[in-house]
């Protein structure tokens, strides 16, 4: 079982190209692209977002990588 930290609270599945919304959370980029295209909110708390930046967020694809090479 992946590390909830991995896991696309859009998608519910583990990410495999995560980036940083303005919201602080992390998701799977085509999901929030996706959501993004009909909201300006954060799928996590339904705040107002301040931006639509998505930011790659190495760390967490870096854990990912090591996680699934552990399992290998």
């Amino acid at each position: 079982e992946p590390p909830a930290d991995f896991i696309c609270p859009i998608t519910t599945e583990l990410m495999s190209d995560p980036v940083m919304a303005a919201d602080g959370h992390s998701y799977e980029r085509s999901a929030i692209e996706r959501w993004l295209a009909t909201k300006s909110t954060s799928p996590m708390t339904g705040e107002a977002l301040v931006h639509t930046f998505l930011a790659p967020n190495h760390m967490v694809r870096r854990q990912i990588r090591e996680w699934e090479e552990a399992r290998a």
